[in-house]
Parts: C-alpha cells; structure tokens; sequence
C-alpha cells in the first residue's frame, strides 16, 4: 500500500465521523488482532518489543540493544509477513550514528514498511542529559531531516510532537500525520507515575495542534500516551473539537489490557472450586434448577447477554427440558412470547443507550444485538413509535 492509498484511506474514515486509530506493539498477535479490528495503522517501535519482554516502554530509551537492528529483525520477519492490508511503520532512530539515514530509510521501503515514524525520540529527553545530547548532535532536528527524507521517499510518516515549534518543523518538512506526545502512558503495573491531568493534556494537544494546523491545514492530527488510556479518556480528548483526528496507543492496546485480562484469568483457574456462585455460567453448570426456576434462568440470560446472539432452544437444551415446554412455560408466566420479550428487552436497552450522547446510533443498534442498522431501525419503530435516530433527536430538544 502507498502513501497516496494509505490517505485517502485515512480521509475516508474521517469524512465518514470516524476517528483514525494507531496500534504500537512489539508482537504478531496484537498487530494481527488490532488489524482486524479495525486499527488504521501499526507502529512498530523497539518498546513494544520491550513491553513484551515484560520490561517498561522506558527500556527503549537506554542501550540494551541497538532500536534500529531490533525494529528491523522482529517486525520485517513477524509482523510484515503478517499484516498485509494495514500499513505498517517503522519506529526509526533517526540519530542512529551507524546508519546513513537516506539509504537506511530506503532499505526500511525496500524490506516492505509502509511509512516510519520518529522513535525513540529525543522529545522525551528534558534537562541536563538534553542538553548533552544536543551538544553531541544527538537532537530532534536529525528526526525532522529523517522525516523529510522518508517523505522525499514517498513514504506514509508519521511524526510525534512535543511543542509547538517542533509540529509546525514536522509539517513542513512534510509529515502527513502530526501526533502530540502527552508522555509514557499512565497505569497498569509498569506505567510511569509520573501524571498530566487529561485537562491539561488536552489544552497543550490544542495548543500544539492548532499552531501545525495554520502551516499545514490538511495534516491529520492525533495524541499518543500520558493520560490517555482508556476509550473514555480518549472520548473526553475528542469532545467538544475537530482538532484531534485520532488515538495513538501502545501500553493502552497490549500492556495495560494483557495485564488486566492474564491477572484475572489466572486467579481464577488457581482458585478454581471457589468460583463466585453468583457468575451465570457457573450456575448453568452446576443444574439451573439448583438456583432458580427455568423462566427465570431466561430472563437473567437474556439480562447478561442481550448484546450477543441468543437462541431459545440453547437455552432449552441447558435447562434440560424441551423446547415447547419452555416456550409454553415463559409465555403463561410472562404473557408474552420469548421472542417479543427479548426484543422488548432489547428496545429498552437501546433507548437508555440512545441517551450517551457520544454513542452512533450503529453503535448503539450493535450494543443490544442488532449488528444490521435497518433491522434494528425497524424493530425500534415498531415498539418505540419513532425511529432512533427521532427519539434521539427529541431527547436533544427536550435537554
């Protein structure tokens, strides 16, 4: 995929309401995963490869190894191979001294990266060891000039941020997407402790955005990390501007989830025989009738899964009688058909979600089961009298 392809893709997704999302990881899974799920491109950056190594993003910074040669090795062997139909850049230590930076970038085309983006950056560096840095040469000016030569080079670039000056250096020297840095992302067990109310997160983004915008109106612009973690920070970040295009995340996509999800799963297999009687599944596994009568098995199962597929006669099958005998049953105790009962629950539901003013209406119609829109339109009509997008509206009327 080129440049041209991949920005017209990304002013695609942003004609149509949506915001461009970018994935960095250091491991074939995650990239793979987020791909199909919808990420609009995948960073490769050589603290991805730490975080997998369960090491802080911060490893990235000090010299275990050489970033280039690291990036290089895993993502051109596991993740190009992998990911064909996202772009994939690469995380390029522009102030690399073993490299001659127009042939390297070259070589980072050639081996199938889609773009690159400057990381590890100097921009994260303040104080005393920047100042002895820049007087080495080692400086943010070398990433600009790299970013300029990947852009010469027709390659999609990505560059991160940190004041005004450096965005409006990046527009010009041509990059397609300006992302504000906001620092290592907060939380989990390896987040930097270091916090930046996501207030005043957000009115430096602004600030930086903003003065990028006047030099180069048609760049895409996005935040990365600090504060910013979780789809409601990101939510509050968008609220209220056009200014923020889109997310870049890393801990927030693989660290923080991967060590919320294996802590979780992992107490529960050791305390297995301790499992919270109260958990569905664990009740359908040990008898529905030792908890409850079977309509009101339905009911709690139709309350805990009304966003996914149900099918009566599962339910049937779980309770151990048969199908007639349950419809019959759940229509003389409820008055009304299994069918309507689960599409009345589910109008219900939608109409509290209708009230999120940050939700699409497709969003909400997937939330309560419903992943085709025009069904769902239709169905709410019936029992609502209106369609969503009218009960939303006079919702707005009434605020």
């Amino acid at each position: 995929m080129n440049r041209t392809a991949i920005l017209e893709r990304l002013q695609s997704e942003l004609h149509e309401g949506n915001h461009i999302i970018g994935v960095s990881t250091g491991t074939g899974i995650t990239a793979k995963v987020a791909a199909d799920s919808g990420a609009d491109f995948i960073l490769m950056l050589n603290s991805g490869k730490f975080r997998q190594m369960g090491r802080s993003s911060l490893a990235g910074f000090l010299p275990f190894c050489n970033s280039n040669e690291m990036v290089m090795d895993f993502a051109s062997k596991e993740i190009v191979p992998l990911v064909r139909d996202t772009p994939v850049l690469f995380g390029l230590n522009a102030n690399d001294p073993t490299r001659e930076m127009s042939l390297y970038i070259e070589e980072i085309k050639n081996r199938g990266f889609t773009g690159v983006n400057n990381y590890p950056t100097v921009g994260l560096i303040d104080g005393a060891f920047r100042e002895a840095l820049e007087e080495d040469g080692i400086s943010y000016d070398r990433e600009v000039e790299a970013i300029r030569l990947a852009h010469q080079q027709e390659l999609f670039t990505v560059a991160f941020v940190f004041d005004e000056s450096q965005a409006v250096q990046m527009a010009e020297a041509g990059a397609d997407v300006i992302c504000v840095h906001l620092g290592l992302t907060v939380g989990g067990l390896l987040g930097a402790r270091k916090v930046v109310s996501l207030e005043a997160a957000k009115a430096k983004a602004l600030r930086i955005l903003t003065a990028c915008g006047e030099v180069k109106p048609e760049v895409i612009k996005m935040i990365y990390g600090g504060p910013v973690k979780t789809p409601v920070d990101v939510q509050y970040m968008y609220s209220n501007t056009t200014q923020i295009m889109g997310y870049i995340g890393g801990s927030a996509f693989e660290r923080i989830p991967s060590e919320q999800s294996i802590t979780a799963i992992t107490r529960d297999f050791k305390r297995l025989g301790k499992l919270d009687e109260d958990d569905l599944m664990v009740k359908m596994l040990s008898g529905i009738t030792r908890h409850y009568d079977y309509v009101e098995f339905v009911k709690e199962y139709v309350a805990q899964n009304y966003s996914e597929e149900v099918v009566f006669a599962d339910l049937a099958k779980v309770a151990h009688v048969s199908r007639s005998y349950l419809s019959s049953l759940f229509k003389k105790e409820v008055g009304c058909s299994f069918q309507n009962y689960l599409v009345g629950f589910r109008m219900q539901k939608a109409a509290i979600l209708l009230q999120a003013p940050h939700l699409q209406l497709s969003e909400v119609s997937a939330m309560v089961g419903y992943p085709d829109y025009a069904q769902f339109s239709r169905m709410f009509k019936k029992l609502m009298g209106c369609s969503p997008k009218q009960y939303k509206s006079n919702l707005n009327t009434k605020t």
